[in-house]
């Protein structure tokens, strides 16, 4: 290879890749490394946003979709609401090995960049009643290719800060991108009620509720977000570097041979796994439990404050963790996921609509101390493992944790078939959260654990 050739491939690598990176280094990190991580930061949570908008958007049009023709039975309607989740796990654990790889730069935005394909996918397939189920299906699993980004984007964006920081900017980032989830379900049943684009993005759907028909541009609630998704990875792809930190697809293999990656894994699945499985099931809990009340609330009326209020709490108790010490902000999480499930079960099996604040404020509850452990996990994951490692456990366990929508909608739909209720599933819940209590309490919390963190 001639030196002109060499000189190019250098330049090139250069455009993607930092030569240096040491945020825990004062002098470096007060000349250069703040500046940068931040806008990195912010870029990355950009993305992520979209990337759980789109990961959640079927959650939001599932709702509406049988009162336009659509023929789905309550099983079917289940599955849909579990593909994203499914496939979010399983994306995740490919998105896991990616950045240490090929760098954040070319991850986030190409991994962006394939959202266009389910966003585009739904925009055309709601206005259709007679689409086959089974392509419902794949585009349902392919939602979950934003489900997938987060095990990418998050761990390169700890690589950036030094480990006094890493609560807040990772709760930062995560609480903003969860967002995403209570954009999506909040803004849906506004942009559908109006031709937003005209006759551009096709023609009315005639939704029936009841007696009362009405016209709906279902496909709004995916088109509108195409633009954003372009412009966000633009941005990526211009203001992105890649940290210097490498390795090959069977060196990262190594955190799966150190118990604590397990033992976070099962903590994370118990906080995010929690906020992600109800999100994506709230709105059809809703439906199924009150539903056939005369009255009946509409469900994405309120289902979109449980991702938001979990969200929130995500981004407040990043800095409240590097304050405390995550573990015992964990373990406070963990006592009130237990008391709020126990909750839901004493309403989960509703009387009359009387019984609907008490199911929703307990379930607010829920996604409020889910979001608190959101938090404080990732707070313990770095002063476990050293850095590289850390950036792996977090994607590791957020890909596990991400199965969270689809075993969440299956067990409820289980419980359902066999009970004839969901009273059931919030009691095996409990029974997870309390074993989850005493892991972070022996291993993590008390005062003379096995690590302090």
């Amino acid at each position: 290879m001639t030196t002109e050739a060499l000189d190019r491939m250098s330049e090139k690598r250069s455009r993607s890749w930092l030569s240096r990176w040491a945020p825990e280094d004062p002098e470096f990190w007060e000349r250069e490394g703040r500046a940068r991580a931040w806008i990195s930061l912010w870029i990355t949570t950009a993305n992520l946003t979209m990337a759980f908008i789109v990961w959640f958007m079927v959650s939001a049009l599932i709702v509406r979709m049988p009162g336009m023709g659509f023929k789905l039975t309550t099983d079917e309607l289940f599955w849909l609401a579990a593909m994203p989740g499914l496939a979010g796990g399983t994306f995740r654990l490919i998105h896991n090995l990616l950045t240490p790889i090929y760098g954040g730069r070319h991850v986030v935005t190409f991994s962006s960049l394939a959202l266009l394909v389910p966003a585009i996918g739904w925009t055309v397939v709601v206005q259709d009643p007679t689409t086959p189920y089974w392509v419902l299906l794949i585009l349902a699993f392919l939602a979950g290719l934003g489900g997938g980004n987060f095990s990418s984007f998050m761990p390169s964006t700890s690589l950036f800060f030094p480990k006094r920081l890493q609560g807040t900017a990772l709760a930062i980032q995560a609480g903003i991108g969860n967002l995403g989830v209570s954009i999506v379900q909040f803004l849906t049943p506004w942009i559908i009620g109006a031709a937003m684009f005209g006759s551009l993005a096709g023609e009315p759907q005639t939704f029936k509720k009841g007696d009362v028909v009405s016209s709906i541009w279902l496909q709004n609630a995916t088109l509108v977000y195409i633009p954003f998704i372009l412009v966000f990875a633009i941005a990526a792809w211009c203001v992105l570097r890649s940290v210097p930190i490498r390795a090959s697809f069977k060196e990262q293999f190594d955190i799966n041979r150190n118990k604590h990656t397990w033992l976070m894994t099962s903590l994370y699945l118990t906080t995010f796994g929690s906020f992600a499985g109800f999100s994506a099931t709230f709105p059809l809990l809703i439906k199924q439990l009150f539903g056939g009340f005369e009255g009946a609330p509409d469900p994405l009326a309120y289902a979109f404050y449980g991702p938001l209020v979990g969200s929130i709490m995500r981004v407040l108790a990043g800095p409240l963790a590097d304050k405390c010490g995550g573990a015992r902000v964990t373990q406070i999480s963990t006592l009130g996921l237990i008391a709020s499930t126990i909750g839901v079960a004493l309403y989960a099996t509703p009387a009359s609509l009387d019984d609907f604040p008490y199911f929703v404020g307990f379930m607010l509850a829920i996604f409020f101390f889910a979001g608190i452990g959101n938090a404080s996990t990732f707070k313990q994951i770095p002063m476990i493992f050293q850095s590289r490692q850390a950036g792996g456990v977090i994607g590791f366990t957020g890909a596990i944790a991400a199965y969270g929508p689809f075993a969440i909608s299956m067990m409820i739909g289980q419980s359902i078939a066999f009970t004839g209720g969901v009273t059931a599933f919030f009691v095996a819940a409990v029974a997870f959260y309390i074993v989850n209590f005493a892991i972070n309490w022996w291993y993590y919390a008390r005062r003379n654990a096995e690590v302090n963190c």
